[in-house]
């Protein structure tokens, strides 16, 4: 059974338990931000009885994390991160690591054409994340013949040698990847499953990232003004397919966060905004149902579908989607004043050929 030491201080996770967050969703308490660092702390030297540790997971689960929380939790989580930041300023795409089983990845693919119209883009990801354990951006690149097992170095690497960077969980995060086995016992999603997909391996000032509900962009953006470790410029959120970072056809949410905004800030830091706005992707394009986008295979399909777009080989629904995916994160790092003006730089290097280009070059890296 866990106790308390000299190394870790007076919280335990069974007293933590006991006396502040596991009575229960409704009277439980919030931790502060120092009682959150000593336990995650203590869960990354696994010290907890793995009983404790799964009713603390679950009892924040319940009760829901505050951004101090979440805050606490990633800086204890990035002390342990080997980052490596390539010379180009990417758009870090934040897109769940236990993946997808209904529809396409087309973040490979988005990110290749933002690459190619000069926005470098970094996404990251592990192995068969619990709890679902579906496919994610390494399963999709691995079908297309790009190295994806490499060391953070040489992630920073292949960012500047194409535009487009993957950094492997293992290599980079091996704290996180160390309680593999600990998640998958657990059945159901963590904080865990948050906290790993702000990293932000490459040490990017733009993050990019997805959520069902609104209230979810506000708080990751509250949990990057909480972190003591991260000093974002903007984050950008939208309402994404099976909560990863493809846009959602038709009616939209988009959440942005601007660190160097003009106006009083509601997420907690001096001049800058968060807003809210509604795109109908139509507008752009993208003309379809979520059903045009599914796929019965979803690594081989995707892969399969980013080759055939990126050679112009494949237009309709895949073609728009890519394009306005591409968009949004050109837009994201404000390379484009506009999502109309993204969504023109996408389709001109899609249409000329430079995107399957960056595609090539990343299967020769």
């Amino acid at each position: 059974m866990a106790q308390a030491t000299q190394e870790f201080g007076d919280w335990p996770l069974k007293r933590l338990m006991t006396e502040v967050c596991g009575s229960g969703h409704k009277s439980a308490d919030d931790l502060t931000r120092a009682q959150a660092t000593e336990a995650f702390e203590r869960i990354l030297a696994d010290e907890p009885d793995p009983t404790t540790l799964g009713a603390f997971w679950l009892a924040n689960r319940w009760k829901r994390n505050t951004p101090e929380e979440l805050g606490a939790y990633v800086d204890v989580m990035c002390d342990r991160v080997e980052y490596a930041e390539p010379d180009a300023d990417p758009v870090d795409c934040g897109a769940n690591y236990d993946g997808k089983g209904r529809s396409a990845i087309l973040g490979v693919a988005a990110g290749v054409v933002a690459a190619a119209a000069g926005t470098p883009v970094v996404v990251h990801s592990g192995d068969r994340v619990p709890t679902q354990k579906q496919d994610a951006y390494k399963h999709v690149l691995d079908e297309l013949g790009v190295h994806t097992e490499l060391t953070p170095s040489d992630s920073a690497d292949m960012v500047d040698e194409t535009g487009f960077g993957f950094y492997y969980q293992p290599a980079f995060n091996p704290a996180i990847d160390d309680l593999f086995d600990r998640r998958d016992q657990m059945g159901v999603r963590t904080f865990v499953n948050t906290i790993e997909t702000l990293a932000n391996p490459a040490g990017a000032s733009v993050h990019l990232g997805s959520f069902y509900h609104l209230a979810f962009a506000k708080k990751v953006v509250d949990t990057f003004v909480e972190s003591e470790f991260h000093d974002l410029d903007r984050v950008l959120m939208f309402q994404g397919m099976e909560g990863y970072d493809d846009v959602r056809p038709g009616y939209t949410k988009v959440a942005e966060w601007d660190a160097g905004g003009s106006d009083a800030d509601e997420a907690g830091s001096d001049g800058a905004s968060f807003d809210d706005f509604e795109i109908e992707t139509a507008e752009y394009g993208m003309d379809l149902e979520e059903e045009d986008l599914a796929v019965d295979d979803v690594a081989a399909e995707s892969a399969a579908i980013t080759e055939a777009v990126l050679t112009g080989e494949r237009d309709g629904a895949f073609a728009d989607a890519v394009a306005v995916n591409a968009a949004l994160r050109i837009y994201a790092r404000e390379d484009a004043d506009s999502i109309e003006e993204g969504l023109d730089a996408a389709r001109a290097v899609i249409d000329d050929g430079s995107a399957h280009d960056v595609l090539e070059a990343l299967r020769d890296f």
